[in-house]
């Protein structure tokens, strides 16, 4: 049995076992029927230098490249049409780096996130809901909050580039009771938010998430979970994502371990090609606000060239500011560390050491 079958299978054995029981855990009261907005903004900010490979200026000296950066700015509009019906729309403000275009080096809009979502505690049970439009991929909206380092880069599938974080569709979660975990699913375009659909292949991703113990003072924050992505890149044309995965939130760390397989064959006449790699990431947090962040990513992107590896680290330490209300602040120093093995043309080792900041309101 191939792994996406053996991921989709666990999953589902989990769920139906978790499903068995029937007490729904404490939530927080539904939203009024009064409508309410709230904005917020996000801000990614950093001071790099990326001390490999060395560039050359513009009389042809050679020099270590660094800049002052906005990553990613995000304006969040949220809010409640209803006691049920809620929404949100996220634009992102980010530089334009296409090559040709007029605007190559000015900053741009474009939507990141525009859904409409039914809220259905009343129907199903506390936390499900479904969901219509520009909306997070289910995987990036599990894994993202318990790694919540985005703002030093993205995580393994995006950096790889094998998965955007939102894309436009319809889904469904429902949350297990006793808070054993959720099931979220749906249909996408499969193109990603920043791509429009070329054709008439939709993609259809699963998600599935077991928490064992939910009521263990320390093992509640182990948690198991699968994930696949069946799309086409055009008829008979494989484009395929699975993950497997086990994570570990605490007060005191962080952690979490990941594999991921992937498929792609951009035409029917084309080679399949097989991709195998791994992540693992843990972040001590040895209180005060000071956080520590090691992460490893390995990924042999054709299984018929083992030689080819792609290989990161990051190591780094981070303050968190104390929370005041909902704003969220953060710096981090870290180095990020990538070699490139196998390849033809050889590529050179990349190596950056940043000072990274985040707002969050």
């Amino acid at each position: 049995m191939k792994l996406p079958a053996l991921v989709l299978a666990a999953v589902l054995l989990c769920s139906a076992a978790a499903a068995a029981q029937t007490t729904a855990p404490a939530t927080p009261a539904p939203a009024a029927d009064t409508p309410n907005i709230r904005v917020g903004v996000t801000i990614f900010a950093d001071y790099t230098v990326f001390q490999e490979p060395k560039i050359e200026d513009a009389d042809g000296n050679e020099v270590t490249y660094s800049a002052f950066q906005i990553g990613r700015t995000y304006l969040n509009v949220t809010g409640n049409l209803s006691r049920t019906i809620s929404f949100r729309v996220t634009p992102e403000v980010r530089r334009e780096t296409g090559v040709g275009s007029s605007l190559n080096g000015s900053y741009v809009f474009r939507l990141k996130q525009a859904w409409l979502q039914w809220n259905l505690d009343d129907h199903v049970s506390p936390g499900s809901y479904a969901r219509f439009g520009m909306q997070p991929n289910p995987w990036f909206e599990f894994y993202e909050p318990v790694y919540r380092y985005r703002f030093q880069g993205t995580i393994f599938e995006e950096r790889e580039g094998f998965m955007l974080s939102a894309d436009v569709g319809a889904s469904f979660r429902y949350n297990l009771p006793r808070d054993f975990g959720d099931i979220q699913t749906g249909f996408y375009n499969g193109e990603g938010y920043s791509f429009a659909e070329v054709n008439d292949q939709k993609a259809f991703m699963i998600r599935g998430t077991i928490r064992p113990v939910p009521g263990h003072a320390v093992l509640k924050g182990l948690r198991a979970t699968g994930f696949f992505n069946k799309d086409a890149y055009v008829k008979h044309a494989d484009r395929q994502r699975a993950i497997g995965a086990v994570t570990f939130e605490h007060p005191y760390v962080h952690a979490g371990f990941h594999v991921l397989s992937t498929k792609d064959q951009p035409s029917a006449t084309a080679r399949a090609v097989d991709g195998r790699g791994w992540s693992m990431f843990i972040t001590p947090r040895p209180g005060k606000g000071v956080e520590g962040l090691v992460r490893i990513d390995r990924f042999e992107p054709d299984q018929d060239v083992p030689a080819r590896v792609r290989k990161r680290t990051i190591a780094g330490v981070a303050y968190w500011f104390p929370t005041q209300g909902n704003l969220t602040t953060a710096l981090m120093l870290d180095v990020d560390h990538a070699t490139f093995g196998g390849f033809a043309p050889a590529r050179p080792t990349d190596r950056r050491i940043a000072l990274h900041a985040l707002l969050n309101f």
